[in-house]
C-alpha cells in the first residue's frame, strides 16, 4: 500500500516512521510512504502557503491554490485531516487498508481555506480536540492501517479479536506473570486450562 502525506514539516515523521512495525513494513515492501512538502507549491518568492482570513480573525489559513497545485497530479483517495471531519474509528482503518493509495493532507495553523473541501474525497478528525497540525493525525492513521495489512503483524489473528473489532467493544482484561502481585491475583478461570470457560469469561468481560 502506498501513503502520500502532504505536510509543511516532513521531518516530523522521521522518528515514528523509522522504528518498530512501520519500519519493518517499509523494509518488507508492504508499504511505501512519500512526503510532499506543501511549501514547494507556493506561488510567490517568499514561499507563502497561508494568508490572513477574510473577515478578520486570529491565525493564518492554508491557501486553496497552493493545496490544489500540490494535489493536482496525485491519484488515490484524498483525505484532509481536519477537526471538522468524520471521527476516525477502527472501521475506517479497515476500510482504508483495502486501498492501493491513500493521500493525507495535513492541515496546519489556524485552519484551511474551506474550498479545500472540494479538492478531497473525505475529511477525517482523530478526536474532539485541537492539535497544532495534521502531522500527528497522519501518523496515527498510517500506523492504524499498516498493522492491518496482510503479513505486517507476525500474528495476524491478533487483529481479529482486539478492541473495536467486534461490534466496537473493547478487548477483555488480560494478565501475565506473576500470578499474584501485591495481593492482586489473576482470575482463577484463566489458569484453569478450561478453554471453553475461558472463552466465555472473556466474552462476558468485554466492555
Amino acid at each position: 500500500m502506498k501513503f502520500t502525506i502532504l505536510t509543511l514539516f516532513p521531518e516530523m515523521f522521521d522518528g515514528p516512521f523509522d522504528s518498530s512495525i512501520i519500519k519493518r513494513a517499509k523494509m518488507q515492501g508492504k508499504i511505501s510512504i512519500d512526503f510532499i512538502n506543501i511549501r514547494d507549491f507556493a506561488i510567490d518568492k517568499h514561499k507563502s502557503v497561508d494568508d490572513h482570513p477574510y473577515g478578520g480573525g486570529p491565525g493564518m489559513i492554508l491557501r486553496v491554490d497552493v493545496i490544489d497545485k500540490a494535489l493536482k497530479k496525485l491519484k488515490g483517495k484524498k483525505v484532509l485531516l481536519d477537526p471538522t471531519g468524520l471521527k476516525y474509528a477502527q472501521s475506517k482503518a479497515r476500510e482504508y487498508s483495502k486501498l492501493e493509495h491513500l493521500i493525507l493532507v495535513s492541515g496546519h495553523y489556524e485552519g484551511v481555506d474551506a474550498r479545500i473541501d472540494e479538492l478531497v474525497d473525505e475529511k477525517i478528525s482523530i478526536g474532539d480536540y485541537v492539535l497544532t497540525g495534521g502531522e500527528i493525525p497522519a501518523m496515527v492513521i498510517v500506523d492504524s492501517i499498516t498493522r492491518l495489512l496482510p503479513g505486517v503483524l507476525k500474528k495476524e489473528e491478533a487483529t481479529q479479536s482486539e478492541s473495536f473489532t467486534q461490534d466496537g467493544v473493547l478487548e477483555y482484561p488480560q494478565y501475565t506473570r506473576p500470578k499474584s502481585y501485591k495481593g492482586k491475583k489473576v482470575p482463577d478461570i484463566l489458569i484453569s486450562g478450561d478453554h471453553k470457560k475461558i472463552a466465555a469469561w472473556r466474552a462476558s468481560h468485554r466492555k
